[in-house]
């Protein structure tokens, strides 16, 4: 008999958990989407795409706004793709790790070891320098290089900077810079002697089923892509102008929807094709010479959460687009929100989202 209610209030206990649990999960979605739509209100964004997933699992994933206003069309999370910018990075990172494992690269030989032909500086520079901004590659000059309207391909983009000194010897200090991973991608593209959108879409997207993951096209047309807005002087949102993307797709021109962003993110925490020494590679902060902590390993940011434990993320700003990865490995979490609008700054929104879900 004693065993009996013993076994009774064991399983009424299990679901009294259950639906408590059940119920803080609701709640901590109720709690997000309300500041989903204050985001969305202050900054006057036209769409949205959250998408969060615990333990592999979708937990919530939801669209906000429109993709397009005319014809107006709704955000999907699932199908509307997006300018993901920046957290390209993060994407080439991830499939230059694939290339350590396959000793095609290795992260501390000079650059002049894949690409002799790349003009001499005072310094050499490894592929661990370059991924982690370390290199002393500029960043963009102006707004012009921003929004480049030229389509060119990775070896052409080379000539916008490839002849400037470098503004640091390699190693002593920290610079964020996109042309450095134009660079990135020449060095793999010539250790493989595969284009670099092939390759990426070999060792990641079909590996991780990223179907509505691609490369920025100018002139292609992308079935579910989203129109892409600017604020304008009268606080309207207004189409943005056009940008050629091509050429820095390696730090900033791929698409992808929120959903398949967390495949991707989930690589990161459970890992499939990538190993666990390669992966470490490039979510392990780097130092500079000093030894001081750059709180950056290659294409991630890396921190700490409001847990204290490991984080590892990236935002993007691009031309109609503002956007933040997130990864969060010991509580099993990825977060990703995509945006249609220019100069969002996503940093304050993620760590709401965060605190809520973390």
């Amino acid at each position: 008999m004693k065993r009996i209610i013993a076994s009774i209030m064991l399983l009424l206990s299990a679901i009294g958990f259950s639906q408590t649990t059940e119920i803080s999960s609701h709640a901590k979605t109720r709690t997000a989407k309300k500041l989903a739509k204050k985001f969305l209100r202050k900054h006057g964004i036209t769409g949205m795409s959250i998408s969060v997933s615990q333990q592999g699992d979708l937990i919530w994933s939801k669209g906000f706004g429109f993709s397009s206003k005319k014809p107006r069309a709704r955000v999907q999370p699932d199908t509307t793709i997006f300018r993901i910018a920046s957290i390209s990075k993060s994407i080439t990172a991830l499939a230059l790790a694939k290339l350590v494992d396959d000793k095609l690269i290795d992260l501390d030989s000079s650059i002049y070891n894949y690409i002799p032909g790349y003009p001499k500086k005072n310094y050499d520079i490894t592929v661990r320098q370059l991924g982690g901004n370390l290199a002393g590659i500029r960043h963009y000059k102006d707004n012009i290089e921003y929004a480049l309207n030229k389509k060119m391909s990775i070896t052409e983009g080379l000539d916008l900077f490839k002849n400037d000194s470098l503004l640091f010897e390699p190693g002593t200090s920290f610079n964020y810079s996109t042309f450095g991973f134009v660079l990135l991608s020449e060095v793999m593209q010539n250790a493989t002697h595969l284009p670099f959108d092939a390759l990426v879409m070999d060792t990641i997207f079909k590996p991780l089923n990223m179907t509505h993951t691609m490369m920025d096209v100018s002139d292609a047309v992308v079935p579910n892509l989203t129109r892409f807005y600017r604020s304008s002087t009268v606080k309207k949102h207004v189409i943005a102008k056009p940008v050629c993307n091509e050429y820095k797709v390696a730090g900033g021109g791929f698409l992808s929807t929120s959903e398949d962003l967390i495949k991707f993110g989930n690589e990161l925490i459970t890992p499939k094709f990538v190993s666990k020494a390669a992966l470490s590679q490039i979510i392990t902060s780097q130092h500079l010479k000093t030894g001081e902590r750059t709180g950056y390993g290659i294409g991630f940011s890396v921190e700490t959460s409001k847990n204290g434990t490991p984080k590892y993320y990236h935002t993007g700003g691009g031309v109609g687009a503002s956007t933040i990865l997130m990864v969060f490995p010991e509580e099993e979490i990825v977060i990703t929100v995509l945006t249609n609008l220019t100069g969002v700054s996503m940093q304050d929104f993620g760590n709401a989202l965060e605190k809520v879900f973390i």
